[in-house]
């Protein structure tokens, strides 16, 4: 059994076979996704609300919810973290804020990502060592086999921290488009009397169309402003989650107003006014770095092409003129 499979491995024609059906599904599920596509919105701006009734409830010392963003744990994965004691090995400070950044809050999320670290550099290390030794070694000695098996534990080491990242910088970027905006909506919500809970809610339920992460954002500060007992930190724990520097300066704002009175029209015009600039800044140089990106794909896909098109008439009359 075994030496059918390995013989199967090591079929050139089956392999490729088995990768033209991967890219095969994957480019079906690609067309297909959108057909299917559930609203991310609703979804999330009700776990929110689920989760501002859950804070409330534990300000009051009520019975504990058991639904919102904040879930459980996974039994097996807390099992694991527990009996070898990951917290103590694996965690680091800032570990939480970057998973709440990444849009994961509460125990579950932190036990996933101890589980993950742990059990990813292993899963990694070992699926190296089979392939190598009982699939298909390409010809490598002994000393490379173990240097491939050292690189892929370092690589599942890293893995979750990349991942994790990747979801920081898309979640930053979704934000970060749609932030001018919302800061325009919210100086229409302060100018027109709403206070800043009213203001952030109802900017959050409408920027939602352009940023799901963002409407997010504002719906737990909207949470946090209603049940803390300092209302600035509800903003350095929003300009923290976030991570973006026109968040940080806005909240910055909010919390000498909310410390000295100051006006916020003004200040928000302002910020929005900045905010949109810097915006447009980070459109134009994404403009100006397309045409050396260009170049290589028309030195190899277009000049040929426009070459046989001028040159293919003249080839075919000396052909001609030739016989």
């Amino acid at each position: 059994m075994v030496k059918e499979i390995v013989e199967m491995g090591s079929d050139p024609q089956l392999v490729s076979s088995l990768l033209v059906a991967i890219f095969v599904c994957a480019t079906l599920y690609s067309v297909m996704t959108p057909f299917f596509a559930t609203d991310v919105l609703a979804k999330r701006m009700k776990a929110v609300a689920s989760e501002r009734e859950a804070l409330r409830a534990r300000e009051r010392a009520l019975a504990k919810s058991s639904g919102g963003l904040r879930q459980q744990p996974k039994v097996y994965m807390k099992n694991v973290v527990e009996k070898f004691s990951l917290s103590r090995w694996l965690a680091t400070d800032d570990a939480r804020m970057k998973l709440a950044s990444a849009g994961y809050r509460g125990p579950q999320a932190e036990t996933t990502l101890l589980f993950f670290r742990a059990v990813t550099p292993i899963g990694c290390f070992l699926t190296t060592v089979f392939y190598l030794n009982f699939i298909n070694d390409f010809g490598l000695s002994g000393v490379s086999m173990a240097g491939a098996a050292v690189a892929a534990l370092y690589v599942g080491i890293k893995l979750p921290e990349i991942i994790l990242s990747n979801t920081i910088q898309k979640r930053q970027a979704s934000m970060k488009r749609a932030f001018p905006d919302a800061l325009d909506l919210m100086l229409i919500c302060v100018e027109s009397g709403m206070s800043i809970e009213h203001a952030f809610r109802k900017v959050g339920q409408e920027i939602g169309v352009q940023s799901v992460p963002l409407a997010e954002e504002f719906a737990v500060a909207t949470a946090e402003l209603s049940y803390l007992p300092d209302r600035r930190v509800a903003y350095q724990n929003l300009a923290a989650r976030t991570g973006l520097e026109g968040v940080k300066q806005i909240c910055m704002v909010l919390a000498q107003a909310e410390k000295y009175g100051t006006p916020l029209g003004q200040a928000l015009r302002t910020t929005a006014q900045e905010a949109r600039d810097a915006r447009m800044m980070e459109a134009e140089k994404i403009a100006a770095a397309l045409p050396p990106k260009l170049t290589v794909p028309m030195i190899l896909f277009f000049l040929p092409v426009l070459i046989v098109v001028v040159m293919a008439p003249a080839i075919m009359q000396v052909m001609d003129a030739g016989l």
